[in-house]
């Protein structure tokens, strides 16, 4: 799988790098404006998921009704205190050999694309001073289905102009597992055998792929 694929698909959070951090930090100071604990408990039903569909578990959470127009304010106060957090970004945060593993894959002449529900990726890729290590970002910007859906990946094997069977996908989060599944590819899953079960090799993390 890994020796013979074509086009290699990174989720961001997870696998790239750990923003999920920033994320929960951000939206726990959502829920507690809103007056109701949100835990890291909570937090991984989260995980993989849009922001809209995040905040959609998070009012479930906190047995919290809201109006659309109400939603997408809470939506972009989130996001401008998840902002505050990510443009303090720095290089070193990048999780170990996800840098390493991308410049080796450049060298063997594997495609790169980012698969990812963010619609902060371009962003945390410049800040993270790798964007030029991937041929193409697809994102939330550029997807309206959020995962186990695989559109972010038939999305991102197209952007790369290859069939999903000629990639890989590297996820962290069991939604995105699905999500790769579905689309057709392969999928290396980083965490735990017991959650990402799905998937075809599990990994703890992308430096045990750096040779």
């Amino acid at each position: 799988m890994l020796d013979t694929m074509r086009g290699a698909i990174f989720d961001l959070d997870g696998v790239i790098v750990d923003t999920a951090k920033y994320h929960y930090l951000a939206w726990r100071t959502l829920a507690e404006r809103l007056g109701f604990e949100f835990t890291e408990a909570d937090n991984e039903r989260l995980k993989g998921v849009s922001r809209v569909e995040s905040l959609k578990i998070l009012l479930e959470i906190g047995g919290v009704e809201a109006g659309e127009a109400e939603r997408l304010k809470m939506a972009e106060e989130k996001n401008k205190e998840y902002i505050e957090y990510i443009s303090r970004l720095e290089p070193f945060e990048i999780l170990p050999g996800a840098k390493e593993y991308l410049q080796q894959l450049r060298q063997q002449g594997v495609k790169i694309a980012l698969g990812s529900a963010s619609k902060n990726a371009a962003f945390i890729l410049d800040r993270l001073g790798i964007a030029e290590l991937f041929d193409a970002v697809i994102d939330g910007t550029k997807v309206s289905k959020a995962k186990p859906d695989p559109e972010v990946f038939l999305t991102a094997s197209r952007a790369l102009d290859l069939v999903p069977a000629d990639c890989v996908v590297f996820e962290d989060a069991a939604v995105g597992v699905e999500a790769g599944k579905a689309a057709g590819c392969s999928v290396v899953g980083i965490g735990s055998p017991e959650v990402l079960f799905a998937a075809d090799k599990v990994i703890t993390g992308l430096d045990e792929l750096v040779g």
